[in-house]
């Protein structure tokens, strides 16, 4: 996979775009409302920000992953929801004020976890001397620029223009599927001769992953006697992730192509096994 406009331009400016529709449908009573169910919250946070790197990490062992794809599996473990779990959530009758409120948590820990975690990963697969790195303050700041900026904006415009915003985040919504959809079959295109080698490298592992992922967020909730709404949104909060971020940190952030194809893969993936998990739960 070669880095070209797509990866350098096109991709962070999506991106942008897509957080600040997550910001339009944002409220500062979504942050308050994590107190109002502290024990369904705890556990998504839980699911999504330790317990599920710590899956991909084993995951990346268990499959002898070569370096960059265990990094990239890392990249996308590491990447929450969003408006994709979000539009989950809503479709399968979830709980989506809870969804909300755990993008709302996620999208302000990510900027600082997720380089933080990569930057570890990439020492213990990838060893010191390797080529690419992951440089933290740097990384921090264009995490913050690209995500936490355009969510602000995003709830700032709600706040000031409810009607319009409404109609933007409608539009914004859609989009942020659309585009990840649109960026993952150009990127299969662009390199269609690699195809199947993506999946032989990365496919098993990445289906592994998020079904592992979805289970293990439907069980924890389950156990913690969560209702069927909640039970339903943790398991996807925790098996739903951002492939346009996880696109962005492997191949606009660090600039290693190869570590993109977990991303692609799992995007693919989970589009597939979101929709399963949905009938299922609406059965």
């Amino acid at each position: 996979m070669q880095a070209d406009i797509l990866t350098t331009i096109v991709l962070p400016f999506a991106l942008f775009l897509i957080m600040f529709g997550l910001g339009l449908s944002l409220k500062l009573i979504d942050f308050k409302n994590v107190m109002l169910a502290p024990k369904a919250v705890a556990i998504g946070l839980v699911g999504q920000l330790i317990l599920l790197p710590l899956i991909a990490f084993t995951i990346a062992i268990v499959f002898q992953l070569p370096a960059e794809l265990a990094v990239g599996l890392m990249i996308i473990a590491l990447a929450p929801g969003g408006a994709t779990s979000n539009m989950f959530s809503y479709l399968a009758k979830g709980d989506v004020s809870l969804s909300i409120s755990l993008t709302a948590v996620s999208s302000i820990v990510t900027p600082f976890s997720l380089p933080i975690i990569v930057s570890l990963s990439m020492l213990y697969f990838m060893g010191a001397g390797s080529d690419f790195n992951i440089p933290l303050q740097k990384t921090i700041l264009q995490l913050m620029v690209i995500t936490l900026i355009p969510v602000a904006l995003g709830m700032l415009v709600r706040a000031k223009f409810a009607k319009i915003a409404y109609k933007l985040e409608a539009i914004l919504k859609v989009f942020s599927v659309l585009f990840l959809i649109l960026i993952i079959i150009l990127i299969l295109f662009k390199n269609k001769e690699s195809l199947l080698n993506f999946f032989l490298q990365a496919g098993l592992a990445t289906l592994a992953l998020n079904i592992v992922a979805l289970t293990l967020g439907y069980f924890l909730a389950k156990k913690a006697q969560l209702t069927k709404a909640q039970t339903t949104t943790i398991g996807y909060e925790v098996g739903i992730q951002n492939g346009t971020l996880a696109l962005v940190v492997a191949g606009t952030l660090i600039g290693n192509t190869e570590m993109m194809i977990p991303a692609v893969t799992y995007s693919l993936i989970m589009f597939i096994t979101g929709a399963g998990f949905g009938w299922l739960m609406r059965r």
